[in-house]
């Protein structure tokens, strides 16, 4: 099993793995309901159930342990349900937010993206410099429970299992934007920038000495940078904008995580990231995910321009894994060999797998990665 995480690192880091990892995509709950009225025995996980309908082996299947580690707030806000009506709830949120969501969820959906969730925001906790003081507070990496107990423990013997060591946390962009809200944010982007850098110093010194204190630790195989920051057609901040704002703090971050010997550093950014993502490779970024096809994220063209500068997770439209067959071969088979060619790259279904993708195309889907990826 610990080949899955060698095969993880050449492949990534544009070697020659015997065989590609999988890695299809991961169901949200309204898949799996679905999943389970089409065929998936209850009770059973739907990764070890695939690789037994196609007769492959448990270790070709990629599997993230994530870190002990919280870079969240503490103490978080105290929830509360603020209105109940017409079929909404309006939530204070455990960051500050005030949130409205269908009463068919609750406030632990706003925790995790357990399922595909609209929602929408009222109000947000930083308006005012009393408001950013208190939430400083918040954010004091020594406080206790940060760092799990065991962490090098854990963490090795969960490599022993295949598994990649991964820590995670908010980028720049993605924290502000949850403190003041996207809107705001842009705004004082313009019209108060001393204020966005100050956040922006905060945010990346607190990253960078939790990041000191868990790399004394453990070195994990992948650092994964949560930074939602494209629309469909364009990004939400310009170039210039993320060069000003956010790239000082990664220099900050990915420098010392390289130094340790972290092989991957990856940004997770949904919409149009091709404006981005020369940014991220000055900045020392050597993956992106999930290259999202329906935002119109063109594969084959970003390795056409960025060569081996850049690996790529995922970028396999989800609404032809729906359609599945014919449609769904031809576009596997115009990506997957290509990529595969120079390396850096492992596909996979380019977000959340949503309820429109049955049970038999999320296996038929898998099937042909497995072929192409040297398990079948």
């Amino acid at each position: 099993m610990v080949k899955t995480r060698e095969r993880y690192v050449k492949t990534i880091r544009f070697g020659n793995p015997d065989k590609i990892p999988l890695n299809p995509g991961v169901p949200r709950e309204s898949t799996l309901r679905v999943w389970r009225e089409q065929g998936l025995p209850e009770g059973l996980d739907y990764m070890d159930t695939v690789l037994k309908i196609l007769g492959i082996k448990k270790e070709a299947e990629l599997k993230w342990h994530f870190l002990d580690v919280s870079f969240k707030m503490d103490p978080e806000f105290e929830t509360q349900i603020l209105e109940h009506k017409d079929g909404h709830y309006v939530i204070l949120d455990w960051m500050g937010a005030v949130t409205e969501i269908a009463d068919t969820f609750d406030e632990s959906y706003l925790r995790s993206a357990k399922d595909f969730v609209t929602r929408k925001w009222h109000k947000f906790p930083v308006a005012t410099s009393e408001d950013w003081e208190n939430m400083k507070s918040r954010f004091d990496s020594s406080a206790p429970g940060r760092i799990g107990e065991n962490l090098r423990k854990i963490g090795e013997e969960e490599k022993t299992k295949g598994k990649i060591l991964t820590i995670s946390f908010n980028g720049v962009f993605w924290q502000l934007r949850e403190w003041c809200g996207f809107e705001n944010l842009c705004i004082l982007m313009a019209e108060d920038p001393d204020f966005v850098n100050e956040m922006a110093e905060f945010w990346g010194d607190f990253v960078l000495e939790m990041l000191r204190k868990v790399l004394r630790v453990i070195v994990p195989d992948r650092v994964l940078i949560s930074e939602d920051m494209a629309f469909k057609a364009h990004s939400m901040i310009s170039p210039a904008m993320t060069r000003e704002y956010i790239v000082p703090q990664y220099n900050k971050w990915i420098p010392l995580i390289k130094n340790w010997g972290c092989p991957v550093v990856e940004l997770d950014s949904d919409g149009f990231i091709e404006e981005l993502i020369p940014v991220w490779i000055e900045a020392g970024i050597n993956c992106c995910s999930p290259v999202e096809f329906a935002a119109q994220c063109d594969i084959l063209n970003f390795r056409n321009k960025f060569g081996r500068k850049m690996a790529y997770m995922q970028g396999i439209d989800k609404r032809l894994i729906a359609r599945g067959d014919k449609e769904l071969e031809d576009h596997v088979m115009k990506i997957v060999p290509a990529l595969y060619k120079v390396g850096g790259y492992i596909p996979g279904c380019d977000h959340g797998v949503p309820p429109d993708i049955s049970w038999k195309n999320y296996i038929e889907f898998t099937r042909m990665l497995a072929k192409l990826s040297g398990w079948l």
